[in-house]
């Protein structure tokens, strides 16, 4: 199996290149600044070259309120180049594993009662942002290229590489004596190193289609920080403030909790806690 990994320098593409060499799987990765997936020409030249079974690609627009602003850029990259990969590998019969997001659901705050376990993959998709507008025209491309492809939803996502919302408490945490933040946005963190073990699982089982994968139980942020300080030792006073307290240019989801009953009734497949998941991460760091 020959892998070709697309936008390998953010959280997720770093633990992809760490999982290829443990494992001795074969790989050929691109850094977004190595391969613009925006130019299909290139892209289709890299492909050819490699001849790769499949691309996993890790390559996307991610700053939330920045896209508010440069819909253009967050769709470049998104969507449209998305679309672009997702008819390349159907031409050239190579499997497409992509990565999506939770903020292509409304998040309504009434739905955190409706749908108690999260999202379900099917759920009706309507993003309140335009980041999530952004990724939500990727999964449509992808669905209707014809291409094989494996799409998989993350929430909260965090691990050892890139930024993330514990490296950024870790740091606040020495530099405060104090924080505020939020008490009204439910959902679960989903780590790095679990995306990249499950998804793996999906491709030697040869799964195709949507999954979600995420942790066990369901929090707040504060709840995520307080959690963070506590397992680290750090002494910090965190105070639970509301959205309407903490303004940001693209709304937030009052819930995004992703459903992982579809990938837990696949063999191998074990969905941990986020305190366990947030625990082992602590300690690769």
């Amino acid at each position: 199996m020959k892998i070709l990994i697309t936008g390998s320098g953010g959280q997720l593409g770093q633990q992809w290149i760490d999982f290829c060499k443990e494992e001795s799987i074969h790989f050929k990765s691109y850094r977004s600044t190595e391969l613009d997936i925006t130019d299909p020409k290139k892209v289709l030249r890299e492909i050819q070259s490699y001849n790769p079974d499949i691309i996993i690609n890790c390559a996307a627009y991610t700053k939330v309120d920045n896209a508010e602003e440069e819909k253009k850029n967050a769709q470049s990259v998104n969507a449209t180049a998305v679309h672009d990969l997702a008819l390349l590998c159907k031409k050239l019969d190579i499997k497409l594993v992509h990565f999506s997001t939770d903020y292509v659901f409304a998040g309504e705050e009434e739905d955190r009662s409706k749908l108690p376990d999260g999202y379900p993959e099917v759920h009706t998709r309507n993003p309140i942002n335009e980041y999530g507008y952004s990724k939500y025209l990727g999964e449509k491309a992808i669905e209707e290229s014809g291409c094989e492809y494996l799409l998989i939803r993350v929430s909260w996502l965090c691990g050892k590489h890139g930024q993330n919302f514990v490296k950024t408490m870790l740091r606040l945490g020495k530099e405060k004596e104090n924080l505020s933040i939020v008490n009204d946005q439910f959902g679960s963190p989903t780590f790095t190193d679990q995306v990249v073990e499950l998804t793996h699982i999906l491709i030697q089982n040869k799964e195709t289609g949507a999954f979600h994968i995420s942790s066990e139980g369901l929090i707040s942020w504060y709840d995520f920080a307080k959690e963070i300080f506590n397992q680290s030792g750090i002494r910090i006073d965190v105070k639970p403030v509301t959205s309407d307290e903490y303004p940001t240019k693209a709304k937030r989801p009052s819930f995004s909790k992703l459903s992982t009953q579809k990938i837990s009734n696949i063999d191998g497949v074990n969905i941990i806690h986020w305190k366990e998941g947030l625990q082992k991460m602590l300690n690769q760091l």
